[in-house]
């Protein structure tokens, strides 16, 4: 089945706020409708306060525009109801998009402030896209940067995603599991994710599958009956030291081993982990089940997980549910889809910028691109650098960056290579990106996380990674504010 199947059944053109309609008809009415603009999708902040995001959901969000078109149903529904004119039903209607899209792949670590998509169409077609972009895009990126840090507080040891009972909806379920296996979780229990997106499953038994039966070594014996092959027993419905560690062993060596097959794991799921744990493996290891892992789950997250490694609890992999899937401690990523630019009648592209007494709001303006400096010797990531579109990308010369706000702060970057991070996906409303498989998103995704210093990827107090503007970007920047302060 393809990775597509989730999202093509249903066709999604009025998800969008009712505002994004009106506007639309009001340019239609204004004949503003064909007037060329630019806009940006970005975000403010990386949640948690952490050092950096992950990009994800592109592959929906090029689903979404590839079938956007509007049914008689509902034009019926928007002209009924809301009473919207004969000229703008036709022109919905007769709708095709046309747009040109340009976006970083997903897996791509990123940054605030700098466009995570541009879109140049027209005003009414670029702007029916907002809705549709920032719940995808804020999602999916939401999931995959906190699947970032707790795959990075592991160290190595497996992730499952346990998360599709808590997760806010259908969709939240499927889509942010699959956010999970980009940034790095070994598989997930979400069975039509597993399906729809080729992701490895993972689950044994609930609590209920023990008190099912008259004791739990029957329950234990039972399971390894029909999986002998990977027996993974939950230990702790009574008691996992006096009974659930001595039953495990007994089904090992009464019914596994005398068919020739070992425990495979086994599973605790509440109390002190770091202490049931570290007796499990002792327990294990003197029966002789050396191999056996040890899984644990639990309301887990990434601070857990690193106290539990740290205080040497005994654990081969994690089972990681509702604070990953719902990004329990800051569950927004805050992405929002500002217009940039207009072009006039000559082609010309006129800077547009939003202005707020809030400096975090002020917007950058132009149509841009971004570059990426990494350093020759080590590969890691240096310093991104927003661009007008039309600016020579630096290469290789010695090249000054400075913050934007504090100007004072600067360095000259050297010995370094570069790369456009933002790549084409329509041209023109057709596509021309070859979407990867989900294998090669999450194999590109651990790539760029490896691209960072450590100091950017610390939970607490991360290094700040320089995001600055071009000096020609700066300065059109610092005209338009000194230009409206002026005629205020």
């Amino acid at each position: 089945m393809s990775q597509s199947a989730w999202s093509d059944k249903t066709n999604m053109s009025l998800l969008t706020d009712f505002y994004e309609l009106t506007m639309a008809n009001g340019y239609l009415d204004n004949d503003a409708g064909n007037v060329i603009t630019y806009f940006d999708m970005f975000f403010r902040d990386v949640p948690e306060q952490g050092g950096f995001a992950i990009a994800a959901g592109l592959e929906q969000v090029i689903d979404y525009l590839s079938n956007l078109h509007f049914t008689e149903e509902d034009l019926e529904y928007l002209q009924t109801r809301y009473g919207f004119n004969d000229r703008f039903i036709d022109y919905l209607r007769n709708f095709e998009f046309t747009c040109d899209v340009w976006a970083v792949p997903e897996g791509t670590v990123v940054f605030p402030r700098e466009p995570l998509i541009k879109v140049r169409g027209t005003a009414i077609q670029a702007q029916l896209l907002e809705t549709a972009l920032l719940c995808t895009i804020n999602h999916q990126s939401l999931i995959a940067t906190k699947t970032a840090r707790i795959v990075k507080a592991a160290e190595g040891r497996p992730i499952m995603e346990f998360g599709a009972r808590r997760a806010q909806g259908f969709d939240a379920s499927v889509l942010g599991a699959r956010a999970a296996y980009i940034a790095g979780v070994a598989g997930t229990s979400n069975t039509i994710c597993g399906q729809q997106f080729d992701i490895p499953l993972s689950g044994t038994m609930a609590h209920s599958w023990v008190m099912l039966f008259d004791s739990e070594y029957e329950a234990f014996a039972a399971y390894a009956k029909t999986y002998p092959e990977g027996t993974v027993l939950l230990v702790d419905t009574y008691d996992v030291l006096r009974q659930g560690i001595p039953n495990a062993i007994k089904c090992a060596k009464e019914v596994l081993e005398p068919a020739g097959h070992r425990l495979k794991g086994i599973r605790i799921d509440s109390g002190d982990l770091t202490y049931m744990t570290q007796q499990a493996r002792k327990m294990l290891d003197e029966a002789g089940l050396t191999d056996c892992k040890i899984t644990v789950s639990n309301a887990l997250d990434e601070y857990i997980i690193r106290d539990l490694i740290s205080q040497g609890a005994c654990i081969d992999s994690f089972g990681v549910g509702e604070r990953l899937i719902t990004s329990k401690a800051e569950p927004v990523f805050g992405g929002v889809y500002k217009i940039s630019a207009v072009e006039d009648k000559d082609g010309n592209i006129i800077p547009k910028m939003k202005i707020s007494e809030n400096a975090a709001k002020v917007t950058n303006p132009c149509s841009k691109k971004i570059v990426r400096f990494y350093d020759n010797n080590t590969g890691k990531a240096l310093a991104d650098l927003i661009m007008c579109e039309d600016e020579e990308i630096p290469n290789g010369e010695p090249y000054e960056i400075f913050d934007p706000i504090e100007t004072w702060n600067s360095k000259v970057v050297v010995d370094y290579y570069v790369k456009e991070i933002m790549v084409r996906i329509f041209d023109g409303g057709k596509l021309v990106y070859d979407k990867p498989s989900i294998a090669e998103i999450r194999e590109y995704c651990a790539k760029e996380v490896d691209s960072l210093w450590d100091s950017v990827k610390r939970f607490e107090n991360p290094h700040k990674y320089y995001v600055d503007l071009s000096q020609k970007l700066w300065d059109i920047k610092n005209d338009i504010l000194h230009s409206y302060k002026k005629k205020a």
